[in-house]
């Protein structure tokens, strides 16, 4: 599983346990988890490329890294969890005074077209503009039905509560910074 203090996909397994199960029984879940958990990484997708390399049984990671491992071959079965899984979303801005705000300004434009959605359908199983993302290759047609009613807002203001916590618990099975 990543590391939550060191990777993106880690925090958001971990904040989403605690939305989906409220904070007592999603760390009873992550201290049960803990008993198996054989690392934790400091990337996201290097679970699921341990368990594509058969070097672990079960990676926790990002699903689309799955989906690409398995269309590569890997002997892997991807398993999203009936309660749900967490998600984010990728975001633009222009910082303010820039010496290209013009240049900026047409970037911007070009991230939001249909043109732009239809790629990073490549790299993302649901994109923003509604009707543009087609079934990614060993995802379920229904993943973005499997995505929680995620809150952004309470997961940044509790962040450095929770990864103390969480290092606090857990942070012996880290593996080496590197």
């Amino acid at each position: 599983m990543p590391n939550p203090a060191s990777s993106g996909t880690g925090y958001l397994d971990v904040s989403s346990w605690l939305q989906l199960f409220g904070e007592q029984r999603g760390w009873a879940y992550m201290d049960e988890l803990h008993r198996n958990i054989a690392t934790y990484t400091h990337s996201g997708s290097k679970p699921c490329k341990m368990a594509a390399a058969g070097e672990v049984p079960i990676g926790i990671s990002f699903e689309f890294r799955a989906a690409k491992s398995k269309a590569e071959g890997a002997p892997l079965d991807i398993i999203i969890p009936e309660e749900g899984i967490g998600w984010d979303m990728e975001a633009s801005a222009i910082v303010a005074g820039t010496a290209n705000e013009e240049a900026a300004k047409t970037l911007l434009d070009w991230s939001v077209s249909k043109k732009a959605n239809e790629m990073y359908n490549v790299g993302y199983a649901v994109v923003a503009m509604p009707g543009v993302a087609k079934p990614v290759p060993h995802l379920p047609a229904d993943i973005e039905d499997k995505m929680i009613d995620n809150d952004f807002e309470w997961a940044a203001n509790n962040r450095k509560a929770i990864l103390e916590e969480w290092q606090k618990r857990y942070d012996s099975k880290s593996e080496p910074k590197g």
